[in-house]
């Protein structure tokens, strides 16, 4: 691998773990109701697990409440038991066509509980960059032994991928920063 095939990887592969934490980021739940509580969900759909907004319509139509309106009305029990069965901690109301999910204030304990969780998943992102990072310096030295590359284009390879290592260690706790002001300011 040369020099920029090294930095792109690294910069793709870091890219998809500050993706990865976004979407885990959107899943917990602040006091208030968004689509993306149940994003994560996956209902057991004639055998296969099937996102849930694969097979409904998810809205807010209250501050405080998800509405669930399935494809398929006979999937109704299914997305309920899938809700039961999640860590979100809501219990699943549904009348025959739609889940309604109320979502609750959130305590102050519970409220600890999810930023320490933000906290958790951050610093998995943060292990992921690194550990990236550690992958494209093995290529560099790896590409300095086989004579692709020199010493000195080797070093500035390394020096590009710890500053791009820096810039995406940033977005990370950015986003860990606004989302555990979000659970904390409800």
């Amino acid at each position: 691998m040369d020099q920029e095939e090294i930095l792109l990887d690294a910069e793709e592969r870091m890219d998809k773990a500050v993706h990865v934490l976004q979407g885990q980021l959107q899943g917990i739940r602040t006091g208030r109701a968004t689509p993306g509580l149940v994003d994560s969900i996956r209902v057991d759909y004639y055998g296969s697990p099937t996102p849930l907004k694969q097979m409904a319509n998810v809205s807010v139509p209250e501050p405080q409440q998800i509405l669930i309106r399935p494809f398929d009305a006979q999937m109704v029990g299914e997305i309920a038991k899938a809700i039961q069965a999640s860590d979100m901690g809501l219990a699943p109301n549904t009348d025959g066509r739609v889940v309604r999910l109320n979502i609750p204030p959130l305590s102050t304990e519970r409220r600890r509980q999810l930023v320490s969780r933000v906290k958790e998943l951050s610093e998995e992102a943060r292990v992921s960059i690194r550990n990236i990072r550690r992958d494209a310096n093995k290529h560099a030295d790896q590409a300095e032994k086989d004579k692709v590359m020199g010493e000195d284009e080797r070093d500035n390879t390394k020096t590009d991928v710890q500053d791009l290592t820096k810039k995406f260690e940033g977005k990370v706790n950015s986003m860990a920063d606004t989302k555990e002001k979000e659970v904390m300011d409800e």
